[in-house]
């Protein structure tokens, strides 16, 4: 009875190890799980999305970069609008005189001129001489009814009259607008003929009147024409006054 009992604790100490060994080898229960993963239950629903952190700080500028290749180059562009006119630049230096043109037509000719002599011996004094033989006086600005010119085309004009003095001394004068522009005087030389001149420049305006007239009294009145002697009157137009 001993020896059985002894055979038998034996035994035990020889199989209680060996079943702590397989015990200790055997899956352990997840704590995490409920009862002991002998009874799983149903999942839970996912939680809400939590806030948004802060923004960090901004980090340091990095060091600049090297220069790139140059790209291609892009299409034309649309003509802009026109701009501004601007300032005017500095006067420039005078160029070289162009070829001189050639002479153009005037669109018009101004044209005022007479050339006139004596038909009368001896002209009354005091009063316009009248010289009634005309040599020129297209333009009709000479009146030999009165002996005056009348100025038609406002300039300058050239007179001149050239007389035969025979008989008798001779003082004349040219007038202009009733005024006593030049004199001329000459004395007679018994039995001879001679002669008296004058010219003169005028600018006369439109209007104005010329004419030739003996002056003082009638001892003083030796105009004198025939078949062969003269004594003229004449006038032209110089340079009008275009403007």
């Amino acid at each position: 009875m001993r020896g059985s009992a002894g055979f038998l604790l034996c035994l035990l100490l020889l199989v209680v190890p060996r079943c702590t060994e397989v015990a200790g080898q055997e899956v352990q229960p997840d704590p995490k799980m409920p009862c002991a993963n002998w009874m799983g239950g149903a999942p839970g629903y996912p939680g809400h999305n939590g806030l948004p952190g802060r923004d960090g700080k901004d980090g340091k500028d990095g060091l600049k970069g090297e220069k790139g290749e140059q790209g291609m180059q892009g299409p034309k562009g649309d003509l802009g609008a026109a701009g501004p006119p601007g300032r005017d630049g500095p006067r420039g230096f005078p160029g070289q005189p162009g070829i001189t043109g050639q002479k153009g037509e005037s669109a018009y000719i101004y044209r005022s001129a007479f050339s006139v002599g004596l038909t009368e011996r001896t002209p009354p004094a005091n009063v316009p001489i009248r010289f009634s033989k005309i040599f020129y006086n297209e333009e009709g600005h000479y009146d030999a009814s009165t002996g005056k010119f009348l100025c038609i085309i406002p300039g300058t004009y050239y007179f001149a009259y050239h007389l035969t003095v025979y008989l008798s001394d001779v003082k004349v004068s040219l007038y202009k607008k009733d005024k006593a522009v030049i004199f001329t005087y000459d004395q007679f030389q018994n039995s001879n003929v001679d002669q008296a001149s004058g010219s003169v420049l005028l600018h006369l305006n439109s209007g104005d009147e010329v004419w030739l007239q003996v002056y003082g009294d009638g001892d003083n009145n030796g105009v004198y024409a025939d078949n062969i002697n003269d004594s003229t009157f004449m006038g032209f137009l110089l340079y009008p006054d275009l403007d």
